[in-house]
């Protein structure tokens, strides 16, 4: 609350001059301001905006709407997000910064899913990586990744019996991804118990995308080479549309997400998927 008491309008602060143009104008610049952060970082939450540009957070969630609206951010729980194309990608290192309490909360979700003599197969991405690394305590488990960065978070320090084999292939950046004819051949003489899968976005209509069709063939392969196949989505991947396209949700056998899921989403979801699981994020996030 402003110094000036509560009767005072949430725009007089000292960053904001007097007058309609005035707040039009520094609204305007702050907004342009909040883009190039979103596009530079990744990901902004609404107090860290708000103390940034010293307002309050319902002024920053209005500009966050404003934005939004326009195309140029993405509101989400908490923040906001770059707005990208279909084709984009934002890369492992910024991904891993998205929604990390939620992420390690999906993949103990997941991880419980595995048992001692398992075969699993772990798609590249940030949630299977923080996957990677529950799963590292598993005795005599196979993990098969296309993700270097995967690869070494479960071997290093093993459990004793594990067997972790990467697939080979051509390095895809900014994905940490593993595509091509040798990720392709490698996964074809493979079949494991479960496959946790990671992707870009997921829709009712679309199913589940990535942005490029070289990842796309990959990740179809190893949904197809398991018993059953687990997707990890945090609640920003919801009504994302990749450029490539995966499998359809119906391909899905359970789909584990955040609690901080849409409402909206909860029940299509659980209708068009073999089985839909929220798990508890008590921990503050990112965006």
């Amino acid at each position: 609350m402003s110094a000036a008491g509560p009767s005072a309008p949430e725009h007089a602060r000292s960053d904001e001059p007097a007058g309609p143009r005035g707040s039009v104008e520094l609204a305007a610049s702050r907004r342009v301001e909040i883009v190039r952060l979103l596009e530079a970082s990744g990901a902004a939450r609404v107090t860290d905006l708000a103390e940034r540009f010293d307002v309050s957070e319902m002024t920053i969630r209005r500009d966050l709407d404003d934005l939004d609206r326009r195309g140029l951010a993405r509101k989400v729980h908490g923040g906001a997000l770059p707005t990208g194309g279909t084709t984009e990608d934002p890369g492992f290192e910024r991904k891993s910064r998205l929604a990390m309490a939620e992420k390690r909360a999906i993949a103990q979700a997941a991880a419980q899913m595995v048992e001692p003599g398992m075969s699993v197969i772990l798609s590249a991405g940030t949630t299977t990586w923080y996957l990677g690394g529950l799963l590292r305590e598993v005795p005599a488990l196979t993990v098969v990744t296309n993700s270097a960065n995967i690869a070494r978070q479960v071997h290093e320090p093993a459990t004793s019996g594990q067997h972790v084999v990467l697939t080979g292939g051509t390095f895809r950046t900014p994905s940490d991804a593993l595509v091509g004819e040798l990720a392709v051949a490698a996964l074809r003489q493979v079949h494991a118990d479960l496959t946790f899968l990671g992707v870009h976005g997921l829709d009712l209509e679309r199913g589940l995308t990535t942005p490029t069709l070289a990842e796309a063939e990959v990740d179809r392969l190893m949904l197809l080479q398991s018993h059953r196949c687990v997707v990890l989505a945090d609640h920003t991947k919801p009504g994302v549309v990749g450029f490539a396209h995966i499998a359809g949700l119906s391909d899905v056998d359970v789909l584990i997400c955040g609690d901080r899921l849409d409402e909206a989403w909860r029940a299509p979801l659980a209708e068009a998927v073999g089985a839909l699981r929220l798990v508890a994020v008590l921990d503050d996030d990112q965006a």
